[in-house]
């Protein structure tokens, strides 16, 4: 089964901080769990047609939440934060923040 660029990039972090971070060249994204580093670089220079500096990965695992009696547990995810080399462009999707 081959995996789509679109199917590694799952959507953008829009937070305080990582808005902050894109005047650092900086993107922060939500990820496939099982995708490596270089899949993820490979993904968003296929997408976004920028080069790709360094990628860091954090993996975060899901708070455990109950209502009442019922415990349930939310999903684990892997956040990505893409940065940009000097000379490429910039991401156009976050420039209306």
């Amino acid at each position: 089964m081959t995996v789509s660029s679109y199917d590694i990039i799952r959507r953008p972090v829009i937070t305080e901080k990582s808005m902050s971070d894109m005047a650092d060249r900086k993107y922060t994204f939500i990820v496939d769990i099982h995708a490596n580093k270089s899949q993820i670089k490979r993904a968003v220079e296929e997408i976004f047609e920028v080069k790709v500096e360094t990628v860091n990965t954090v993996r975060i695992m899901g708070k455990v939440k109950r209502v009442g009696v019922h415990v349930g547990k939310r999903a684990d995810y892997k956040k990505a934060i893409i940065k940009l080399t000097p000379e490429s462009k910039t991401i156009e999707f976050f420039e209306g923040m």
